[in-house]
């Protein structure tokens, strides 16, 4: 492989590398977070009827939300949220979370759209977690053995 070509394959790998660890390490840190600071609830999983699928890939939850307080004297009823957990991806659907079960969350009370799943939900997505991690580290490896080589010249 010419310099000049390996010099730019090996930036274009250590840039899509650095920023997929990048991601990963950001959304664990969010969804750790989550299940330590946020409120945990049950959710239903249901259907999702928009994409007109029967079983979507990634499951939608609906749960509600603790009560909105306006003034100390007049609460607010609770919302009830149709979200997406963080950590499952339309790759696949972990086998728990069929439509019509109930699962634990965890939300977080500033912007109760972002939930997360806690108890067993948590192993649902360490393979697609370790799946990304690898897949970083490997193109930041190869980015950086090119750049090397490249350098070497």
């Amino acid at each position: 492989m010419a310099a000049e070509p390996a010099t730019v394959a090996g930036g274009v790998l250590v840039l899509f590398g650095g920023a997929l660890l990048f991601w990963c390490a950001a959304e664990l840190r969010l969804r750790h977070r989550l299940r330590r600071n946020g409120v945990p609830v049950t959710a239903l999983v249901v259907p999702d009827t928009a994409q007109g699928q029967v079983a979507d890939s990634a499951p939608l939850l609906s749960y509600a939300t603790l009560p909105a307080r306006l003034t100390c004297d007049e609460p607010t009823e609770a919302a009830v949220l149709l979200s997406r957990p963080r950590g499952t991806t339309t790759l696949s659907r972990p086998i728990g979370l069929l439509p019509g079960s109930s699962v634990r969350v965890c939300y977080d009370p500033r912007r109760p759209a972002r939930v997360v799943l806690t108890g067993l939900g948590t192993a649902a997505s360490l393979p697609m977690d370790v799946f990304w991690t690898l897949l970083g580290t490997s193109s930041l490896a190869g980015g950086l053995s090119l750049l090397a080589i490249a350098l070497r010249r």
